[in-house]
């Protein structure tokens, strides 16, 4: 199996950005936490602050993976882009956020990716990632 985990816009900062909102830890090393959990699936971690690079890679693994984790960050409530990218493809996207968006600024309460994904997962931490992961196991 394998599973393509997408990053958008100052994803790269956590640890560091808004420890309060997003907690302490990195994302690098969550990762190697997951791929030392899950050893019988293949994954890959990609992190862009650019739209069309988000874009290129759903479309680079859109036919070909199993599944995608994605939390397109900003991305999520303002690119049409991003969600025709998510409808275009035929690997099941699962959209996550670390905070409970719906605990936020109200801006933060529409995806516009949504109707495009398997699901949906907000508010559990880092953990979401994980949940996310699972929905894809048989």
């Amino acid at each position: 199996m394998k599973i393509q985990i997408i990053n958008g816009p100052n994803l790269n900062l956590l640890g560091k950005r808004e420890p309060g909102i997003y907690g302490n830890q990195g994302f690098e090393s969550y990762f190697e936490d997951l791929k030392r959990k899950y050893t019988d699936v293949d994954l890959y971690y990609f992190q862009s602050n650019v739209e069309g690079e988000i874009i290129d890679k759903l479309h680079e693994i859109g036919f070909s993976f199993d599944g995608v984790v994605m939390n397109a960050g900003a991305y999520t409530h303002t690119s049409v882009a991003i969600a025709d990218a998510v409808a275009a493809i035929k690997t099941p996207v699962v959209e996550v956020h670390i905070s409970n968006v719906y605990a936020r600024e109200e801006f933060r309460h529409h995806s516009m990716m949504a109707k495009n994904c398997k699901g949906v997962i907000t508010g559990f931490g880092m953990m979401s990632y994980e949940l996310a992961l699972k929905s894809f196991m048989p």
